[in-house]
């Protein structure tokens, strides 16, 4: 087996939804999951289909993002994979709704960092082995850091009191 770390293409602003999915159909319940979800939200899909023609499906509202999304399924080439770019909300918005997608298996990855996937590669094809998401632990909050995060949630509007 061959591994590969693959760089995943996140544009400014803007969060990445990684997953396995199982099912042609995903592309269109997987948009119909995101635009439920957030009124205004900007998106890019793509999906690695793992037989038949194997195209790269997609979707979008979002063109920078649908060209993200699409560079970041033909990096990986991982079957049955997608790669959900947004922005005007986060992925705290849309993992719920996603979770509920019948042919969404899990979620690998949400987030805004830097972030690479691994790869493994056999004679039949490629799958993702793991994510590395952001960098490491630079020390333990004190207090005013706790402060300072529930501040944030606050400011988000994710926590009121």
């Amino acid at each position: 087996m061959k591994i590969e770390v693959v760089n995943m293409e996140i544009p400014k602003d803007s969060n990445i939804i990684i997953g396995r999915t199982h099912f042609i159909k995903s592309v269109e319940d997987i948009a119909e999951a995101v635009v439920n979800s957030v009124p205004n939200i900007k998106f890019g899909l793509a999906f690695c289909e793992a037989s038949g023609p194997r195209l790269i499906r997609y979707d979008g509202n979002d063109e920078e993002l649908i060209k993200s999304s699409i560079e970041n399924a033909k990096k990986s080439g991982a079957g049955h994979s997608f790669y959900l770019l947004i922005k005007n909300a986060f992925p705290i918005n849309v993992i719920n709704e996603l979770k509920k997608v019948p042919e969404v298996l899990d979620i690998i990855c949400a987030t805004a960092n830097k972030t690479q996937i691994i790869i493994g590669e056999t004679e039949q094809g490629r799958g993702i082995l793991g994510v590395v998401d952001g960098e490491k632990p630079l020390g333990i909050e004190n207090e005013k850091d706790k402060e300072e995060r529930k501040e944030l949630l606050r400011k988000f509007g994710y926590k009121r009191f």
